[in-house]
């Protein structure tokens, strides 16, 4: 029964998307003039390029890196293992629901209205975004935390906040780091998308290239932020089996 609802589901999706593979491989040929257009790369803007994606992580640092300070005491909160009472509980939860339902390039737009161009928007943007997602995630985290830990530190007669720093923080701090980095790795494709609605950074240098129809200089753009999210992705992994 499982398996004949996801066929179902599967085909009124494709029906309702126009899902279709032969006109797919019949615009394969498409794609030779798309590559003359966009190589080879025009490297004689990797100096604008490589200043555009420090900012672009900068941004997404620091949305998320404020965002994991602010949401890492807030978790326990939300957590029904940690909270204090149930109305607390349902109200951080729902504080994180609510942030989280709200598509950052959304944020981005309502705060650029608001504020003005720039990167500060697109900070914010992702900021409010990733406390939204990391509470949840961590909060999630908390509750399945083993209570081995935990009650050993109860039985010295210790309250509730060093258990939550001895007890659950110790043994959740791997995957939240895990979590952590992933977020930021998303962040900077956010800040990508966020540079397309004058958040700076190189996606308004993306932006900008795609307007005036500068295809080889995109192309450039692109591998600057592949290179960035893959070196993300390097030194995350390395901190993660340090922490571990």
């Amino acid at each position: 029964m499982i398996a004949v609802i996801l066929v179902m589901l599967t085909a009124w999706s494709a029906a309702a998307t126009g899902f279709n593979l032969p006109k797919l491989l019949d615009s394969l040929w498409r794609f030779k003039e798309i590559y003359e257009l966009w190589f080879p790369p025009n490297w004689e803007r990797s100096g604008s390029a490589f200043n555009a994606v420090l900012i672009t992580m900068q941004m997404a640092f620091l949305g998320t890196f404020l965002a994991l300070v602010i949401v890492l005491p807030l978790s326990f909160l939300a957590a029904v293992n940690m909270s204090p009472n149930i109305v607390i509980c349902q109200g951080m939860r729902g504080i994180f629901s609510f942030l989280r339902s709200i598509p950052d390039v959304v944020i981005g737009l309502i705060l650029v209205m608001a504020i003005g161009p720039g990167t500060f928007p697109a900070v914010m943007a992702i900021l409010l975004h990733n406390i939204g997602v990391l509470g949840k995630l961590i909060a999630e985290l908390v509750e399945a935390s083993d209570k081995g830990p935990q009650e050993a530190v109860r039985s010295m007669g210790l309250g509730s906040t060093m258990v939550a720093l001895y007890g659950i923080l110790p043994q959740i701090m791997p995957n939240v780091l895990s979590h952590y980095f992933y977020r930021f790795e998303v962040a900077i494709r956010s800040s990508v998308i966020l540079g397309f609605l004058g958040g700076g950074g190189i996606g308004q240098l993306l932006f900008n290239s795609f307007r005036t129809f500068q295809y080889t200089d995109v192309t450039t753009y692109v591998i600057f932020v592949m290179l960035l999210v893959i070196l993300v992705d390097m030194i995350g992994g390395w901190i993660r089996q340090r922490v571990i």
